[in-house]
């Protein structure tokens, strides 16, 4: 009895001043967004007395753990700086250290954004090497989301620790993300931390929350007593594991680059993409944070998905439909033969200009590629006008072998194409009266109009004929 009686007294000491626990995001070497209320929580004691000090400021926040042992706190973060360390306790101290103060962006989609910088099997990032020699900033942080998948939400996520942004950790972080935050790293002169949440080859249905997919009946979700094997492309199944674990930690904003595999369903993908980018946002309960994208870039599809075309038509509408969001035109920057084309830079540098721009407010930088406006038929041809082109537009001294023209019969024929002082008139001998024109709306085909910025314009179409009735 005396051997059982100290063996209790050992586990309710134990007990009594347990370590803190924390989520895998909350670690020594993170980055805090800057002049905020970041969160920091994690689990204690039941019903213990929890502090939390601050040594950027010296301040100690005191409270009661929850029935459960579940704290949450929110902390006043200042002006971009550090290293700082925050003491955690519950009796027993948790000390994190190395912390940055300064600007925290997600990274998410699938393959194109999980790419690496030491590119995938038989498939380089350009420019690898130097990236892999010019790395070791140690104002830039990393925290990469292993894959996991689960079909309740999860309170924790299967992740690397936030890591230093040397060679060796760049190598398996995705290159655009890594390229994203280095350029707004220099520019801003500020600590920047990047979290990348990615899994290739995923739909958009996987990456949104139960609630919003109730507003596509169409789409079925799986109930968490569901015997069938999971799939990363299961509704709500990369939301659950992969997401919602990073919906308490304070950001600045998401880049996303995803679309490929929703090429069977473009006529649904603008809302899907606006519901989803409404529901993270309230699920951060952070406002209307910015949420920059990418337009799938050009590839020779050999599959039974369907045509890239109204894909990218369908996210350039959903920019109409998301407050505070922009687009990326890829167009120029795409593979015949890859659908992982190895230029990520310019990929993520056009993703920085709208950062920079819009949300940092750093005026006279171009971001916003040219898009349709409107058209006109003419004698000569047809008239297409440009939004996003106050300087005009350019070639960069190539010909212009993109556009396309048809008249009633709805045949479409390459057309000629040439830039003038309020657009490009476009035409063709093979069309005697046109009524439509079609700017790169192919699966695959090179951009090569451009407002003079250097910022490729947006494939478009002026009909709006289903495609059994083009011939």
């Amino acid at each position: 009895m005396r051997s059982i009686f100290f063996l209790l007294l050992l586990i309710i000491s134990l007990h009594a001043f347990s370590e803190i626990s924390l989520p895998s995001i909350i670690a020594s070497n993170m980055v805090l967004q800057q002049r905020t209320d970041a969160p920091l929580w994690g689990k204690a004691t039941a019903r213990s007395r929890v502090s939390v000090t601050t040594s950027w400021d010296h301040k100690t926040y005191a409270f009661m753990a929850g029935a459960d042992g579940s704290w949450k706190v929110m902390v006043k973060t200042p002006a971009a700086g550090g290293p700082y360390k925050i003491i955690l306790s519950d009796g027993k101290a948790t000390i994190l250290d190395n912390i940055l103060i300064g600007e925290v962006w997600l990274c998410s989609g699938q393959s194109n954004m999980e790419m690496p910088v030491k590119g995938f099997k038989n498939q380089p990032i350009l420019g690898s090497t130097q990236l892999l020699m010019d790395a070791g900033n140690p104002q830039i942080r990393l925290f990469r989301l292993e894959r996991a998948l689960s079909r309740t939400p999860q309170s924790d996520c299967k992740a690397t620790s936030w890591q230093k942004a040397d060679a060796a950790n760049i190598a398996d972080f995705s290159a655009v993300g890594y390229q994203y935050a280095k350029i707004l790293q220099e520019k801003l002169k500020v600590p920047v931390g990047v979290i990348m949440s990615a899994w290739g080859g995923t739909v958009i249905e996987a990456w949104m929350d139960q609630a919003g997919l109730k507003n596509f009946p169409n789409i079925k979700t799986f109930a968490a007593t569901d015997t069938t094997k999971i799939t990363k492309n299961e509704p709500t199944v990369l939301y659950n594991a992969m997401i919602q674990p990073l919906t308490d930690y304070g950001i600045k904003g998401v880049i996303w680059y995803q679309g490929e595999q929703n090429r069977s369903n473009p006529e649904i993908y603008d809302s899907l993409l606006s519901t989803m980018v409404r529901e993270w946002r309230q699920l951060w309960n952070r406002g209307d944070w910015p949420f920059y994208y990418v337009q799938i870039a050009p590839y020779g599809y050999n599959d039974k998905l369907g045509p890239a075309a109204p894909l990218r038509e369908a996210q350039l509408k959903a920019m109409a439909r998301i407050p505070h969001a922009g687009m990326v035109v890829s167009m120029d920057a795409g593979e015949q033969r890859s659908i992982h084309p190895a230029d990520k830079a310019v990929i993520s540098q056009r993703l920085a200009c709208w950062a920079l721009a819009d949300t940092y407010g750093r005026t006279g930088i171009p971001y916003a590629s040219p898009t349709y406006h409107g058209m006109k038929v003419e004698r000569d041809g047809i008239a297409v006008s440009f939004d996003h082109a106050l300087n005009g537009l350019t070639s960069f001294g190539k010909s212009l072998a993109a556009f396309e023209v048809a008249g009633e019969d709805k045949v479409f024929h390459p057309a000629n194409a040439k830039i003038t002082g309020n657009g490009v008139t476009v035409w063709s001998d093979s069309v005697r009266m046109p009524v439509a024109v079609r700017y790169a709306y192919k699966d695959w085909v090179v951009g090569d109009l451009y407002n003079t910025e250097g910022l490729p314009a947006a494939p478009f179409r002026t009909d709006d004929w289903p495609p059994a009735a083009v011939k």
